[in-house]
């Protein structure tokens, strides 16, 4: 049974680029193949950017800097947390805000949408919207798979994937796109 994809939704810092730190725009840098996967997808579905990114509450950096950056990454829309976890907000993963804010902004079925991201907190907010999940070794990605994985009890991850290339691979050989 084939089923169609609305969107994939690409955590930022450890996924398309970066480590298991946070960069700031202008100290981030994307792995080499990012730019290429986010407009091989970009020709089938559409990509979103989700990110948490507390600096910004802290007064670190500014939303702008981010959702500039992203774009210019190639991403249709960006969905951003800035708040630090102590804030409760419903926006941060693991909650699934950010995916419900592009869900609700684009008509999406988040039954139809797929998440790459390379921490936990992406796996749990992709269960509770029931997208396909995708976690990334990249990134803070071997740590969820070895230290965190008691987080991830009772979730079920569709592929564990090297990198993004890897996940996109997997996306386009499962899903069909061509």
């Amino acid at each position: 049974m084939k089923m169609d994809i609305q969107a994939v939704f690409l955590d930022r810092d450890g996924t398309i680029g970066g480590d298991d730190k946070v960069h700031y725009p202008g100290d981030f840098k994307l792995y080499a193949n990012s730019k290429m996967d986010i407009d091989y997808l970009k020709k089938f579905v559409q990509v979103f950017s989700f990110t948490n990114q507390p600096g910004i509450s802290f007064g670190e950096v500014n939303k702008e800097d981010f959702y500039n950056e992203l774009m210019g990454f190639g991403f249709d829309d960006v969905f951003l947390c800035p708040h630090h976890y102590k804030e409760g907000c419903n926006c941060r993963k693991p909650h699934p805000g950010m995916l419900k804010d592009a869900a609700y902004k684009y008509q999406l079925n988040l039954n139809h949408g797929v998440v790459i991201g390379d921490r936990w907190s992406d796996m749990v907010a992709a269960s509770k919207t029931n997208s396909v999940r995708i976690l990334v070794k990249t990134g803070a990605g071997m740590s969820t798979l070895h230290e965190h994985f008691e987080k991830l009890k009772g979730i079920e991850i569709d592929f564990v994937a090297e990198n993004l290339t890897e996940a996109v691979n997997w996306i386009r050989g499962r899903y069909h796109l061509s």
